[in-house]
Order: structure tokens, then sequence, then C-alpha cells
């Protein structure tokens, strides 16, 4: 089975670079995982429209979101086997371009969530953005704790969802986070596990990097 960076380039061309910043396999998730807080939130499943703007800019935000995050890590995704041939390490979008491409993604789902749902779905946006871009990523080359902290943007989709079926933060939606954010944590050591040969190349102090025996991990 081909991996993604064989694909790409095979493949390669303006547009689907750009797609490949956007992740939108990967946001697939993300958006399915809002749709479903949004239906346990007691959201109106018969406004078809209404749920097709919260998965629009869910999945719009999330595309910023993985846009921003292959801007900063280019350096370190160049350094990795699975990752060296995205459009940012092998130069083939300027990192002008990629901002571009985030900014404007980004602006345009947090807009549609504020203006087709409610303020408070688009607040609960946005903060997911900015722990993912602004905190978890740079804490990513600094300590292995950021695999926890990363968990906290991973969590807050279907509390996204939430929010804009009842414009309130209540006790189910902080339920449905704590239960992506439990989830998320075997996964991401398992998947780090899978790739140690490949963050401790790019210097990134993941556990499975940092205590080769893979006790931690296991525990």
């Amino acid at each position: 089975m081909k991996s993604e960076a064989t694909i790409l380039a095979a493949t390669p061309s303006r547009t689907t670079d750009f797609v490949a910043l956007a992740k939108p396999r990967l946001n697939l998730l993300v958006v399915v995982s809002s749709m479903a807080g949004y239906a346990m939130g007691g959201g109106d499943t018969h406004d078809v429209w209404r749920m097709i703007a919260v998965a629009l800019g869910t999945g719009l935000v999330a595309g910023g979101a993985s846009a921003f995050n292959q801007v900063i890590e280019r350096e370190s995704d160049g350094k990795m086997q699975r990752t060296r041939l995205r459009p940012m390490p092998d130069r083939r979008v300027s990192v002008r371009d990629a901002l571009l491409l985030a900014s404007v993604l980004s602006i345009a789902g947090l807009a549609t969530l504020a203006i087709a749902a409610n303020v408070l779905s688009a607040l609960v946006a946005l903060v997911t953005l900015a722990s993912y871009t602004v905190v978890y990523t740079p804490l990513k080359r600094m300590s292995s704790f950021a695999t926890v902290v990363g968990a906290i943007p991973g969590a807050l989709p279907p509390v996204i969802g939430w929010a804009a079926a009842q414009d309130a933060l209540s006790r189910g939606a902080w339920v449905l986070f704590g239960i992506v954010f439990l989830w998320q944590l075997p996964h991401f050591l398992a998947i780090s596990w899978i790739h140690r040969e490949d963050y401790a190349r790019a210097g990134l102090p993941m556990l499975s990097v940092i205590e080769l025996d893979g006790r931690s991990i296991v525990r």
C-alpha cells in the first residue's frame, strides 16, 4: 500500500499540495466527532443547512490548524521518512502561501460557526486552533508532555458540536471531552512507538525516544 508521501510525489500539483496541507482525510474524523457532539447535545438534526454549516466550519478550522502545523514543523518533517515529501519540507509551497491558506481556512471556519451556529461554538473552535498551533506544536520540540497537551485540542471537536447545539457547555460536553481525551493517549503513544526512529531523527523528545525500553508507553 502506497504511503501519503509516495502518492503526493507521484502526482505533484498545486491543488494537490494545498489539499495536502489541509489534511482532509484526517480531519474528516474531526468533523465526524463534532457532528456526534452536535447530535448528543440535542441539536436539530432536521435542520440540514445548520448541520452542514457546523461540519463545514469545523472542517475549515481543522484544515487551517493542519496547515499552520505543517508550516511550523517543516524542518522536522523534512527529517522524517514518513513526512519528508510533504509540500512544506519538499519546498513545493512557500511559507507565505501556506500561511495565507491556513489563515483563510481558519477565518472562514470561525466565521461560518459564528454566523450559522453561535459565537460559543466559534470560540471553542478558536481555543482548539490556538491550543494546537500555539501551544502543542511548539511544545513537541521541548517535552514528551506535549502528547498530553495535544490531546486537549484533539478532544475539543465534539465540544464544538455540543456548543453549536445548546449554546452552552453543560456537563455532557465535558464528558465527551474526557472520553476523547483519554482515548487519544494510547493512540498517540502507539503511533510514537511505531515511528520512534523517525521522531528520534527529527529530534522530537517523544516518550518512545527518551525511554527506549517502552515500559512507560506500555503502562
